[in-house]
């Protein structure tokens, strides 16, 4: 029985992005890092507490965490023991589902070979895979946020209001993920009024599937937070601080703004499980490309897809602005602002690629091939760079040395 042809050129990208998610997640998952962080064996003891007391929205344990995420570890811990393997399953597997979802909203922005081509890059991002690696909950946050965008961008396709109410649901559930995720509302609804305030005839019907679900999920952590001081978010949000002047906080301010905007091409993080110390978060000929494509975003900011990955750029690099700068730069906190870059890079390809003398199809051809080599150049860069040298900074980095279960008894 042979599919539709059809329907095998919409499995083939999807199944071949599954294929290299898994090699690059899974490949040496539990040898690179070897150890662990006292930072995982925290989350471990707060997943634990979890199932052994009703449900909670927050918990004080670990600095402060809203829960979800670490019901989903101790989901993990009941499927296949507490261990390792389970504590960073959960972020290995939306890391794996992260690049397909970004697929799938690509297509309703670039045309022919750019969909797959970018979110290749995306799951080859050093920046992106590291984080699929070990327990940190960025790789769910992001996959909350893709999905949210994606059904968001069929309901304006289809008008059809379960995929609103979807949308509602993931972008509820963001707020209750990593704190970036609890401004990432102001991104789909950029994009729901954007598209929807021509026909004010279905404009608050339909703002209502969305925001019904929204608001049903947050409302137990904000009651939370209302009555109980989300600490882990005021230790580190200096504006907060009683103590400082306003010149201080200016200070600080453009200490975050000068280090956090270097981040791509200058100097990446210095903490040795985010990244190699002071290195890049970009690579040479990514960086190019990205910074070719945030100038033509800013450009061309009257069609709505720029807007949208504008706005969530720099939605995803605020967190930092208002942290304390010997934190900064931070890969971690600003791990929501890959698939911008990815798409900043793709208006690159795509500007390149409609140069006039590139219509001709012998040409066209020499171009798709020449970017094919460039992109599969910067992935290999990317993949020695982490398995040959980060790798080696893990050693230090990740500092609990003995079996994860020692440090739980």
């Amino acid at each position: 029985m042979t599919l539709p042809k059809n329907t095998t050129r919409k499995i083939v990208p999807l199944l071949l992005l599954f294929i290299v998610g898994c090699f690059v997640v899974f490949y040496q998952f539990l040898s690179i890092p070897k150890n662990t962080t006292f930072d995982e064996i925290e989350f471990a003891k707060l997943a634990l507490q979890l199932g052994k007391q009703p449900y909670a929205p927050y918990s004080q344990l670990a600095t402060g965490h809203a829960t979800f995420y670490f019901y989903l570890i101790l989901l993990s811990f009941k499927l296949f023991g507490v261990g390792l393997f389970a504590l960073r399953f959960p972020a290995a597997l939306f890391g794996i589902l992260n690049p397909l979802v970004f697929y799938l909203l690509l297509k309703k922005m670039f045309k022919n070979y750019l969909p797959l081509l970018l979110s290749l890059i995306f799951i080859s991002l050093r920046w992106y895979f590291n984080f699929a690696r070990f327990g940190f909950e960025v790789t769910f946050l992001l996959f909350l946020e893709l999905s949210s965008l994606y059904f968001m961008f069929r309901f304006l396709e289809k008008k059809k209001y379960q995929n609103l109410i979807i949308s509602g649901i993931f972008a509820g559930l963001a707020y209750n993920s990593y704190q970036p995720g609890r401004i990432f509302i102001l991104i789909p609804l950029l994009l729901f009024f954007s598209s929807i305030i021509k026909n004010r005839a279905i404009l608050w019907k339909s703002a209502v599937y969305f925001l019904v679900p929204f608001f049903l999920l947050v409302l137990p952590l904000i009651i939370y937070l209302n009555i109980h001081k989300d600490t882990r978010f005021y230790q580190q949000f200096y504006p907060d601080n009683h103590e400082m002047t306003l010149e201080e906080k200016g200070q600080f301010f453009m200490r975050n703004l000068t280090s956090t905007s270097g981040i791509f091409n200058v100097n990446g993080d210095v903490n040795g499980r985010h990244n190699y110390p002071n290195k890049a978060a970009l690579n040479p000929i990514l960086g190019l490309m990205f910074l070719v494509g945030l100038l033509l975003a800013i450009i061309k900011i009257k069609e709505r897809n720029n807007q949208l990955f504008l706005l969530w750029f720099f939605l995803s690099l605020a967190p930092t602005l208002v942290t304390y700068p010997w934190e900064n730069p931070n890969m971690l906190r600003t791990f929501t602002v890959i698939p911008s870059v990815v798409y900043f890079i793709g208006l690159t390809i795509k500007q390149l690629s409609n140069i006039s003398f590139l219509q001709k199809p012998v040409l066209k051809k020499v171009f798709l091939v020449v970017i094919v080599i460039i992109v599969s150049a910067s992935s290999f860069y990317e993949l020695r760079t982490y398995f040959v040298h980060q790798a080696q900074v893990f050693k230090e980095a990740f500092e609990a040395q003995r079996d994860i279960t020692s440090y739980l008894q």
